[in-house]
């Protein structure tokens, strides 16, 4: 018995091996081909040169250059010459000068240059024999100061390789769990950065910084041998091969591939010949799109299910529902209606609106099973629930913030903050003119900063155009629902909060508070609003974790040496600098936010509110006063907008005159010029105006309808999909807001289910994955964002996503496995409020009688 059991293990152990080795072996014939979209192509894999660049503003955001999408994942970025063994994030990035596509002789040219050193290379990357060819060219040497410094990079993200190996010459290693090369400190004059002036880590004075030695050198790596679908071969013909763990230096870094330039040659300079293991056949497993919350009874129930384009659709789904006593019963079969091709799927909807019965539900498409969830009546009530608990009292600066046996952070930035000096670029797009337009001096302190505001995002600067937009949302779900709910402790005398424990008042009123604290300071130290407050050394923003220990807490005194204290101050300039430039747009902006925050502090700070009245009507006036000196992109159209926005919060809370008269002029020309951009707003007026408004706002919602209907043609899930460096969640959330506002206005032009079709998309019912974009909501949500806890691969729940990052031409993105992609994971805090609204919304739509 056991030696028959025995050889039939052994027999179907080696038949799979054969199998595997024949697919490997098959699979090596086939030959990439340049396709309709400019990259090239073959079956499981497709191989993208510069069809992505990189970005001038945040350098390298390991989206751009040569990159591999293999078997269905993105798993090798930022192809490249670089400056660097392993390129951080704000090192020096090359500009594409050209690129030039060859069908004919199936290769892809790009041209790329260092301004700063006037070093151009070209590299061509050609198919040949399964696999590509990668040469670099000069015209020129290298300049001196880059030789052994200059090199051609391939950056594997880590992820996909965790727990495999690799065989460099026939030498076997394991790529690290957890990075564990050798350092060696090198001159600070051989970091080529674009922030060389901002040290890259706190190194106590010391003008150096950290390389990492290479985990293993040759002329050909085997890329997990292990992993059919992985699998990468890469030989060099004429220069060593190097592996490198960019981890060592900061905790988004990549393995690297690198072997460096030669010095005094020019002309092919550089040649490796590329294998990317690919599967006979392959094709990616369905994905469908689901909301992960759920469904009421009530509402449209329509899965959408993302196909390889080489799988052939099946002609109906099943639903299935499971008993208590876990069987799982046929509740309905349905039609597919196919939907056709978006980017580079096919889609099919399967709509089973039909089934209304409380329960717990699963699909079956063909030989593939969803994850179950749930139909039942409150399946909204809570949704919001852990961004309001849990999320924004952790983003709560100047605070202690506090969950049962964890301590989220210290209480950070007492040392707030230094006025930034003039004619200063600084990193994440602050800058500062040839005026501070404030009476204080460069990096003099400005008193009374030390208040209230929340971190941005997974790193911890003030930015008030998202405080207002945050406030703005708050304002608005306390007035249309009047959430009371009470789970958080928020004491701002002793700047302490504990979440899950009420104190007698509503959480949404103590945010509001919290927020407006950090505006109005400003106002009142400053006379205006500022762009924000930031960390002024680059290796305090890479900051991960508590943000107390970003700073000693103690205010800087140019009389000490660095890193000496008096015990009240200190010479160690780690303070946060405020950007003052002042900004028309900004103050009606923020005059709109503090007259919002007005009405709902009214009855819970009055101090707070009148002082919030007070500075709207004077940055009202002193704005109308100002010329235009936005230096935001379309600073006209920005500030017409603020302005409209100022003049309906001031009309609301004050009832004068002069202000409901300045919106009415302004409202119907924005509408004509932009109505995307204006009928949410133009809708919210509608309480507040009479009759002729609202007959004459019905035509421009009667066109709107019609940008709804057009969604629908332009993608299956029917919102405004983006494509950008950035996901476009928090534009679905406002475009689904706007729907609820013009369904409640015009129920018989908007229909309720456009709004719950925004919310259904953020819950998962997306490309790509079905996971809920707002961690712990829903059956499966995110697991691995952007946050301070980022580098534990973790999350803060109620964290909403930006969601999918369209890579260029075709390829949607939102990795669930390497959260330090911001475009895709970075959670901040304007989507958060605006999605605590939208839920709220959602949820009232659902109850409605």
């Amino acid at each position: 018995m056991e030696l028959r059991k025995f050889l039939f293990i052994a027999t179907k152990s080696i038949a799979l091996t054969l199998t595997l080795l024949l697919s490997y072996d098959e699979s090596f014939t086939q030959d990439f081909k340049i396709n309709e979209q400019d990259y090239f192509e073959t079956r499981g894999a497709n191989i993208l040169v510069f069809s992505n660049e990189y970005n001038g503003m945040f350098f390298d955001e390991k989206t751009a250059g040569i990159e591999f999408i293999h078997h269905g994942v993105r798993n090798v970025t930022g192809g490249a010459v670089r400056l660097q063994n392993t390129p951080e994030q704000w090192d020096l990035v090359p500009k594409l000068v050209q690129r030039k596509v060859d069908k004919k002789n199936n290769s892809i040219d790009v041209e790329l240059r260092y301004n700063e050193f006037d070093f151009n290379s070209k590299v061509k990357v050609k198919a040949e024999n399964g696999g590509i060819v990668v040469s670099v060219f000069l015209d020129k040497m290298i300049p001196e100061n880059l030789e052994g410094q200059a090199g051609f990079n391939l950056e594997l993200i880590p992820s996909p390789y965790f727990e495999k190996t690799y065989l460099m010459d026939g030498r076997p290693g394991i790529f690290p769990l957890y990075p564990a090369a050798n350092t060696r400190v090198l001159p600070a004059s051989k970091k080529i950065s674009q922030f060389a002036g901002h040290k890259t880590f706190d190194d106590r004075g010391k003008d150096e910084f950290i390389s990492a030695d290479a985990l293993a050198t040759g002329r050909r790596i085997v890329i997990s041998p292990e992993d059919i679908e992985r699998q990468i071969s890469i030989q060099s013909d004429q220069q060593d091969l190097m592996l490198f763990d960019g981890r060592n230096l900061a905790q988004n870094g990549c393995f690297i591939i690198r072997s460096l330039l030669p010095s005094k040659k020019v002309g092919e300079v550089l040649r490796w010949f590329i294998k990317l293991n690919v599967i006979a056949d392959w094709k990616r497993s369905p994905v469908i799109g689901l909301s992960q919350v759920g469904y009421h009874p009530n509402q449209e129930k329509v899965s959408i299910i993302e196909l390889d384009e080489h799988d052939a659709q099946q002609q109906n789904a099943t639903l299935f529902q499971v008993m208590d006593d876990g069987k799982a019963v046929k509740k309905f079969t349905g039609q597919l209606k196919s939907w056709g091709k978006y980017l580079r799927y096919n889609y099919v909807k399967f709509d089973f609106s039909s089934v209304k019965d409380p329960g717990v539900y699963f699909i079956e498409y063909g030989a593939s099973k969803s994850n179950t969830f749930i139909i039942d009546v409150d399946v909204y009530k809570d949704t919001w629930a852990p961004t309001l608990d849990v999320w924004f009292p952790v983003q709560m600066d100047h605070m202690q913030v506090n969950e049962g046996y964890r301590v989220w952070h210290g209480v950070p930035y007492l040392d707030d903050a230094l006025q930034a000096p003039p004619n200063h670029e600084h990193f994440d797009g602050y800058n500062m003119s040839s005026t501070t337009d404030t009476k204080f001096k460069p990096l003099e302190r400005i008193p009374g900063l030390a208040v209230g505001g929340w971190f941005d995002a997974g790193d911890f600067d003030i930015q008030t155009l998202s405080h207002c937009s945050a406030i703005l949302s708050f304002v608005n779900t306390w007035e249309n629902f009047k959430l009371d709910r009470d789970q958080t402790y928020i004491d701002q005398a002793t700047r302490f909060v504990d979440i899950h424990r009420p104190d007698g008042k509503a959480d949404i009123l103590q945010q509001i508070e919290h927020g407006t604290l950090n505006i109005v300071a400003q106002i009142k130290s400053i006379g205006h609003p500022v762009r924000g407050i930031i960390v002024p050394n680059l290796h305090q923003y890479h900051h991960l974790g508590d943000a107390s220990t970003e700073t000693d807490n103690l205010p800087y005194n140019p009389s000490l040496k660095p890193f000496q204290s008096d015990g009240r101050s200190s010479g160690t300039m780690d303070d946060r600098w405020v950007f003052t430039n002042r900004m028309p747009f900004l103050d009606y902006y923020s005059a709109a936010t503090l007259a919002a925050a007005h009405r709902a502090l009214n009855q819970y700070n009055k101090a707070l509110a009148d002082e919030s009245l007070t500075f709207a009507k004077k940055l009202w006036d002193e704005a109308r006063a100002m010329p235009n000196t936005d230096t935001l992109r379309g600073p006209s159209f920005f500030r017409k907008n603020a302005e409209m926005n100022a003049a309906l919060q001031l009309f609301i809370t004050t009832k004068d005159e002069k202000y409901g008269n300045r919106f009415k002029e302004l409202i119907w020309s924005s509408l004509d010029g932009g109505l995307q951009f204006s009928i949410s707003i133009a809708l919210q007026a509608c309480p507040y105006m009479d009759s002729k408004y609202k007959q004459k706002l019905r035509e421009y919602v009667l066109t709107y309808k019609k940008s709804i209907d057009d969604l629908a043609k332009e993608n299956p899930y029917g919102v405004p999909m983006t494509a950008r460096g950035w996901g476009g969640n928090f534009t679905i959330v406002n475009w689904a807001l706007t729907n609820y506002r013009a369904h409640q206005a015009f129920p018989d032009i908007i229909s309720a289910e456009t709004v719950y079709t925004g919310l259904s998309y953020i819950f998962g019912c997306h490309p790509y994955s079905n996971l809920s974009f707002v961690s712990a909501v829903g059956v499966k949500s995110k697991r691995v964002t952007y946050g301070s806890n980022r580098a534990d691969f973790s999350y803060i729940a109620g964290g909403v996503v930006p969601g999918l990052l369209i890579l260029k031409p075709d390829f949607p993105e939102n990795k669930e496995d390497w959260p330090f992609l911001w475009g895709e994971n970075e959670v901040v805090i304007d989507i958060c409020a605006a999605y605590i609204f939208l839920s709220r919304a959602v949820h009232a739509l659902a109850t409605q009688k």
